[in-house]
């Protein structure tokens, strides 16, 4: 029934239909005919005979035409066609619908019956009791037909009111708003669906796909409909723009044609507040009223390239404006309102100067001269100054270097001198009113400038001589610190040894004591000598330091050792010296006399031992 009611959906189209399925396609005419229908393409002409050859070689046109467009005919013959065989008739026909009707289906890189499929979920996703999954019992209540004409028909279909319990009235219902307003032939019986547990898939997407076809087809017109409204509506905004461009362009030409005169014209002032108030109304031209003429003519060639690109792509020709109208006129009357512009502002500001030249010179000479008299102040009192004297030598090299920033400074300030120097002369040259003060000013700079260079000059010199004297200065402290140590060292060494504390027990052991002590006098005149040296460049420091006049810092920065600390620990030696002589001294006769007593208790111990032998035995 639903393969009837499709094949006759289209065979109507040629002004024929079938009644009998596996009857009326046996002699291969009607199917030619459908498949020229469903194609839009002509079939091999059909033979008209009656006998069973020519029924069998019109079928087999009809496959031939079919395995043409790539469909593979398993298991279905001509014979089988021509002899009736309702299988295999219907088999056929479910081959042309998916390859016809189906198969070109395409919904986001799916196709056929999944494309189909996705097709109807996401046309019935919205509604509620709706979950389309396959093409069997997903459409039993009948709420998806429904739920698809809605969405395309709205005013067909009151949703709504749809029960999901009724679904023999919902797929009637929806089959008849198909067939009565969309014309898709009944092709389901609603209670054949209703009555059974699994409905016929191929049955479905059969009836399934005329939907699509009706909706998509719909879709089709409306969209050329809208693209015939978008053209017309192409057409008039291209109107519009011609006609626009036609009076922005008349207008600003009669814009540029009455004010390049204006722009021309010289009329010379003789005060500079006129002359002024002339430049301001051309600042004002350029700040009020050219800054919207400018504007316009952007929107002019915006205008103009975009009426010429949307009549390129329309196929249309180009638009030509009026005669003396064209881009090319409108930009050669700008350059002659810029040309214009140009020299009136050069004019304005020649005139201008000419006035200002004489008070603007003496301005800036008055300025530059404060500047320069503001920086010098206090730069003479500060380059006569001898702070180097009681400085110390890093102090002396930092004077150095603030000297050597100072003079940078001073070679950056001799262009400003310069420039005073030659306004003042172009003031003389000018015959300025005021110029015998200018001149006086500008000498009384230029011999302070000549000062301040000698000045430094010496500076320099002094901080210099200054720097070398704290050099060999600190050399002779480094060298006194370098000898004074271990000097200092040696005395406290000696000092220990003179004191240190000695007990003896034999008379060789005192003798010792007395060579050693004996040997370490032998060394003090070297010692004595070794302390002159090391005093000595201490008072050579001292003699450079008075000779010019340079104040030492009270200690050696090297060392804490200082000549009186060098004299009283040789002093503390040279009485030290005497006090071990006569303690070695006094050990040595203790030592004699102990030795003599050992040797007479030796002889007599010599005579009492044979006695004592003779008595023990």
């Amino acid at each position: 029934q639903t393969f009837t009611a499709w094949c006759n959906s289209h065979l109507r189209k040629a002004g024929t239909q079938i009644e009998n399925i596996d009857e009326d396609f046996r002699d291969g005419l009607k199917l030619m005919l459908l498949l020229e229908v469903i194609s839009g393409e002509r079939l091999p002409k059909p033979e008209r005979g009656k006998m069973r050859v020519h029924k069998i070689n019109n079928v087999n046109k009809a496959l031939d035409f079919i395995a043409s467009k790539g469909v593979k005919l398993v298991s279905i013959g001509a014979e089988e066609i021509v002899d009736g065989n309702a299988k295999m008739t219907l088999g056929m026909i479910w081959t042309i619908i998916l390859r016809f009707a189906i198969q070109d289906i395409s919904v986001e890189e799916t196709s056929a019956k999944e494309g189909l499929l996705l097709w109807c979920q996401r046309k019935t996703a919205p509604y509620k009791n709706v979950n389309v999954q396959n093409f069997h019992i997903s459409w039993k209540d009948g709420l998806a037909f429904n739920a698809l004409i809605h969405r395309h028909r709205p005013e067909l279909i009151e949703y709504d009111k749809l029960r999901k319990d009724d679904p023999v009235t919902n797929l009637n219902n929806a089959f008849e708003v198909a067939e009565k307003y969309l014309d898709i032939p009944k092709m389901l019986d609603a209670e054949d669906i209703v009555n059974t547990a699994r409905p016929d898939e191929k049955a479905i997407m059969t009836y399934v796909s005329s939907f699509y076809h009706a909706f998509s087809g719909a879709q089709k017109a409306e969209t050329a409909a809208n693209r015939i409204c978008k053209v017309l509506a192409v057409n008039q905004e291209n109107e519009q723009l011609m006609e626009d461009y036609e009076r922005l362009a008349s207008d600003l030409l009669a814009w540029i044609q009455r004010t390049i005169p204006w722009l021309e014209a010289r009329d010379p002032q003789k005060t500079i507040p006129a002359m002024q108030q002339k430049l301001e109304d051309f600042r004002e031209y350029r700040r009020v009223h050219k800054p919207p003429k400018v504007q316009e003519k952007c929107q002019l060639e915006i205008n103009f390239n975009t009426l010429q690109t949307k009549l390129r792509l329309s196929g249309r020709p180009a638009f030509m404006p009026s005669e003396g109208r064209m881009v090319s006129d409108i930009g050669a009357g700008w350059q002659r309102l810029e040309q214009a512009e140009k020299g009136h502002e050069e004019w304005l500001l020649t005139e201008l100067r000419r006035l200002e030249r004489l008070d603007h010179l003496a301005e800036k000479f008055r300025q530059k001269a404060s500047i320069h008299e503001g920086w010098t102040e206090g730069k003479e009192v500060a380059l006569r100054d001898r702070d180097s004297g009681t400085a110390s030598l890093a102090q002396v090299r930092a004077l150095l270097r603030k000297h050597e920033a100072f003079e940078s400074d001073l070679a950056a300030h001799q262009d400003r001198v310069e420039q005073i120097a030659a306004i003042a002369q172009e003031l003389n040259e000018l015959d300025y009113y005021d110029s015998p003060s200018v001149n006086a000013r500008c000498q009384k700079i230029c011999d302070q400038w000549d000062l301040l260079g000698s000045l430094t000059h010496s500076r320099r010199e002094a901080l210099e001589k200054t720097e070398k004297q704290l050099e060999t200065i600190d050399e002779l402290h480094l060298e006194y610190a370098k000898r004074a140590a271990p000097f200092n060292n040696w005395m406290e060494s000696a000092m220990e040894d003179l004191q240190d504390m000695f007990i003896v027990h034999t008379i060789e052991e005192i003798q010792g004591l007395i060579a050693a002590h004996d040997q370490f006098k032998s060394t003090l005149p070297d010692a004595d000598k070794e302390r002159e040296a090391i005093l000595g460049i201490q008072r050579e420091a001292q003699r450079i330091a008075d000779l010019h006049g340079i104040q030492l810092p009270g200690n050696n920065p090297y060392t804490s050792v200082t000549p009186q600390i060098i004299n009283s620990k040789w002093e503390r030696v040279q009485q030290l010296v005497p006090k071990r002589d006569q303690a070695l001294q006094e050990e040595q006769n203790r030592q004699n006399s102990n030795e003599h007593l050992r040797r007479q208790f030796g002889s007599q111990a010599n005579r009492v031992g044979p006695w004592i032998q003779t008595k023990m035995e």
